[in-house]
Parts: structure tokens; C-alpha cells; sequence
């Protein structure tokens, strides 16, 4: 692969995967300018390596890691930091998206709820339910415990209860037979 093949290929890899990955950035940050910063800067630090990702066959994995770890090495370093509320969020050409009211409500609630809670929880919330990431893989990407990950979840659910009462079934999963 020559370098303007290089080029090409992570061209397309952005213009195609862009908005997903902003979604992740936006999930995590709560905030739409740090969101596009954080893929930026994720970005960036991908770039000299993409065609060995691209050879490793799953660009997109490694690329939502990066920015993972970018935005939690970011508030390692700056623990406390202003969350300023920006109601017009919109994800690229995501926008022209159908959008049934009901759905909008939901999503603007959890939304407000979301930013909140400090970002240590919200990153647990997103990589645990958002990228579906095990306990133990969550745990790894924030350099903590098992056991931080459950309480740091179980404290953030609790207070999207508080802050989102009206979200209550999204949190409530029937238990199996068994279980109960």
C-alpha cells in the first residue's frame, strides 16, 4: 500500500466511520466541540499507524480504543472540568435522520441525565452498555478494578435514577425465573 493509498484508505475510513465514532466521542465527553477534539486527537495519533491497523484486518475497533483511552488518559489529568449544555447536538448528516418524538424525548433526557454524572461514570455507562464492553474489558480500558467498574455503574445508575426518574424501565431488566 503506497503512501496516497494510505491516505485514501483512512480518507474513506473517516468519511464512512466518522459519525459513529463522534457519537462514542460525544458519549463520553457530553459536550459536542470536545467530542470532535477527541476524535481529532485520536485521529491524529492513528494516522502513522494506519496501514498496519489496516493490516491487521479491524480498523475500527482499534480506532474507538484510541479514542477510549485519549479521553480517559484526559480527565486522569484534569479531574474536575466545566460541562457546558449544548441542546443542538447533531452527529454529521445524521440529522436528516427520521426521528419519532417519543425517541427524541427519551434521547434528551438521557442526554441531560448523562451529563451529570461525573465522567468517570459516564465513561463506565458508555463502555459497559454503549460499547458493550465486559466488566473486566471496561475495567482494563480505565486501569481499575473489577469492582470499580460494578460500583462505579451501580452508583451511576442510581443516580440517572435520581436525575431521570421518568427513565426508570430503561433500567429495569426483568430477571429470569431462575434468578428471582
Amino acid at each position: 500500500m503506497g503512501q496516497t493509498d494510505v491516505g485514501t484508505s483512512f480518507e474513506a475510513f473517516v468519511g464512512e466511520r466518522g459519525p459513529a465514532l463522534l457519537r462514542l466521542a460525544w458519549l463520553l465527553c457530553a459536550d459536542a466541540d470536545a467530542a470532535e477534539d477527541l476524535v481529532q486527537e485520536a485521529l491524529v495519533k492513528v494516522l502513522p499507524r494506519w496501514r498496519r491497523i489496516v493490516a491487521g484486518g479491524a480498523p475500527e475497533p482499534y480506532v474507538r480504543s484510541v479514542i477510549r483511552t485519549t479521553f480517559i488518559d484526559g480527565w486522569r489529568r484534569r479531574r474536575l472540568r466545566e460541562v457546558l449544555v449544548d441542546d443542538d447536538v447533531h452527529f454529521g448528516d445524521e440529522r436528516a435522520a427520521v426521528d419519532p418524538a417519543g425517541d427524541a424525548a427519551v434521547r434528551l433526557t438521557v442526554q441531560a441525565a448523562l451529563m451529570r454524572l461525573t465522567a468517570r461514570q459516564r465513561a463506565v455507562l458508555v463502555l459497559r452498555f454503549y460499547e458493550d464492553l465486559t466488566e473486566a474489558a471496561a475495567a482494563r480500558e480505565l486501569g481499575c478494578s473489577v469492582s470499580t467498574v460494578k460500583s462505579q455503574t451501580r452508583h451511576a445508575i442510581a443516580r440517572l435514577r435520581v436525575l431521570a426518574p421518568e427513565l426508570a424501565d430503561l433500567f429495569d431488566h426483568p430477571q429470569p425465573e431462575e434468578v428471582r
